[in-house]
């Protein structure tokens, strides 16, 4: 790129012909130059400011010491699990599609890949396309999925006269089907590897299906893994293969609890397995912690079925048809709802922090309806950091971002030799964004950008939670009273302040990975 503008600098610096003065265009093309070098000389500098994936990430500004009870989901909040019960959870509901579906045999020939699909992803039902969407509603050329294969790009633009989903087509809060749904929940990765594996023998096989049918058919199965006991038996049978035991849920439990403040567990998970995998990773004395411990809740209709009363389960599990008067602490309550919840503890607005994994089931209307802080748990940010603090990485990205500076700046030039250079760098362009993309998963890339564009993934993240962190450890690096205030970014119409030019270098402190230590 160096080469090609200081020759076409020195051709133009020579030139009489109507592109403009010799001495403007020169002086763009220069201006391009130092831009280049400029993006050379940025690469160590980023290097010494790398983020922390042990920090919490603020949307919205908010002080823990305005916090008096915390509230938790259980899995992939206070619980996470090893690698093998996604395995568990496809195997599961693959044998119960041959099993009790009646779908072929050979199924049983596709085994897991974790690397396959990541969260957040859309799927068409009517033509069974998995694929990634952005927060403005476009779909990201090269990651729609037909079966196991990639669909082309003329083809997308084809089906969907262009590669916008309108807001009508697109799936609510709660998932209930339109024309494309998507898979929020990190149990949902397995589900979306089997759609796609089935939908491949299907398309291999030449045989006729219709899509909605094996949509359902998946959803059910995977579904009943869950309803019918399968998972949660086979993690309570080897609990140690399942569940990741970790020191630090217990440690922020603990923090907590010396320095005053409530908790509280609302779950949809069953009284016996998260009895025993609390025991299992904080200990026998786990419910002496939880000032209200809530199992089946059914969330997100527990925030808004007013109707289904609370019921108290007793040591053997068994249910008692005593009327609740009071949220005891010790005791574990079954179902129930927010506002009878709300009504018997008094803990109401913005005093209340509730955590968990699920964005829409989890924190949508707590934040919506309620005013509660939420605080979203998002496991695969902390590999995303670490990708994102590699040389190669940021290499990789600011060269990208200098390409496309270059093409703002230089598209002004219509001569043929300018415009064989922008080709060239367009081209160059979309390599280095496949290239980007790789790093995160060959297939989809990142959970939080498509190429330039916020995902519609982070789009939900940024309005339903208050902050975000890769795990409830996090919280071990801050003070209890400690505020967290959301970076400011430039609008697209403001210019860089002095107080962007800070966010660079040391003021960054709670982000950087030198000076957040876990204690």
């Amino acid at each position: 790129a160096s080469f090609l503008l200081l020759e076409l600098y020195r051709q133009k610096c020579a030139s009489d012909q109507n592109y403009g003065s010799p001495r403007q265009v020169g002086d763009s093309i220069f201006n391009s130059i130092i831009l280049l070098r400029i993006s050379w000389l940025l690469v160590p500098s980023i290097m010494s400011n790398m983020l922390n994936p042990d920090a919490i990430f603020s949307n919205n500004e908010m002080s823990l010491s305005d916090i008096e009870i915390y509230g938790f989901d259980y899995d992939y909040t206070l619980v996470f699990y090893s690698k093998h019960l996604h395995t568990l959870i496809f195997n599961a509901a693959r044998d119960l599609l041959i099993n009790e579906h009646r779908y072929p045999a050979e199924i049983r020939k596709y085994d897991y890949d974790p690397n396959f699909a990541i969260r957040g992803l859309h799927y068409d039902v009517h033509r069974a396309l998995l694929m990634k969407i952005d927060a403005f509603h476009y779909i990201q050329l090269g990651t729609v999925y037909r079966g196991l294969s990639v669909v082309p790009d003329e083809e997308v633009i084809a089906m969907y006269d262009g590669s916008h989903v309108p807001l009508e087509q697109m799936s609510d809060f709660y998932g209930k089907v339109k024309p494309q749904t998507q898979f929020m929940d990190i149990f949902s990765l397995p589900e979306m590897t089997l759609l796609s594996c089935v939908n491949e023998y299907f398309l291999k096989n030449n045989i006729d299906y219709e899509p909605v049918h094996l949509y359902k058919d998946v959803k059910d199965s995977i579904r009943d893994v869950h309803i019918k006991g399968i998972m949660y038996r086979a993690i309570e049978a080897d609990i140690e293969k399942y569940i990741c035991y970790a020191e630090q849920t217990r440690a922020v439990l603990a923090k907590l609890a010396d320095h005053g403040k409530k908790m509280f567990l609302i779950t949809n998970s069953p009284s016996s397995f998260v009895d025993k995998g609390m025991k299992f990773i904080v200990g026998k004395d786990w419910r002496d912690l939880f000032d209200v411990v809530i199992v089946q809740a059914d969330k997100p209709n527990f925030f808004n079925d007013k109707r289904r009363p609370f019921r108290k389960v007793n040591e053997r599990g068994v249910l008692l048809w005593d009327k609740i008067h009071k949220l005891q602490k010790g005791q574990i309550y079954k179902q129930g709802n927010l506002y009878e919840f709300l009504k018997l503890t008094g803990w109401r607005g913005s005093k209340v922090l509730y955590f968990g994994d699920h964005i829409y089931s989890d924190l949508a209307d707590l934040t919506l309806k309620h005013g509660w802080r939420t605080g979203a748990i998002i496991p695969e940010l902390r590999s995303e950091i670490k990708i994102m603090n590699t040389e190669k990485y940021i290499q990789t990205m600011t060269w990208l971002q200098t390409l496309t500076g270059l093409l703002e700046h230089m598209q002004v030039h219509r001569d043929p030799d300018s415009q064989m250079i922008l080709e060239e760098w367009k081209k160059e362009r979309k390599e280095m964004r496949e290239m980007n993309r790789n790093f995160f998963n060959a297939q989809f890339g990142s959970l939080f950008r498509t190429d330039e564009n916020p995902t519609y993934f982070l789009r939900r993240l940024s309005r339903f939670a208050d902050i975000y962190m890769a795990s409830l450890s996090c919280l071990l690096n801050y003070e209890p009273d400690y505020t967290f205030y959301p970076r400011r970014t430039p609008l697209q119409h403001e210019l860089p302040g002095w107080s962007d030019q800070l966010c660079t270098g040391t003021f960054r402190i709670p982000f950087l990975q030198e000076t957040v230590q876990i204690k």
